[in-house]
């Protein structure tokens, strides 16, 4: 599968990480925070877990439960 991710900026120079399939726009819940580009139509692999780059986990899950994925809040 092919992803969008976006990153916003936290606080002690982290980042959060947001993947959107390709072809939707980022969901409206997510809309109201700052979300910059990171990376376009990046190549995932379709059974991919997670995403160690970007710390997101339960990839698939997320995707079908919300319609995204975002970075796990469990560092």
């Amino acid at each position: 599968m092919r992803l969008d991710i976006y990153r916003r900026a936290e606080q002690d120079g982290k980042f959060s990480y947001l993947a959107v399939p390709e072809t939707r726009n980022i969901p409206e819940e997510a809309t109201n925070t700052d979300w910059e580009v990171e990376a376009r139509a990046i190549e995932v692999a379709d059974d991919a877990q997670q995403i160690e780059d970007y710390d997101i986990q339960n990839l698939n899950g997320q995707l079908a439960e919300k319609g995204y994925a975002v970075t796990s809040t469990m560092h």
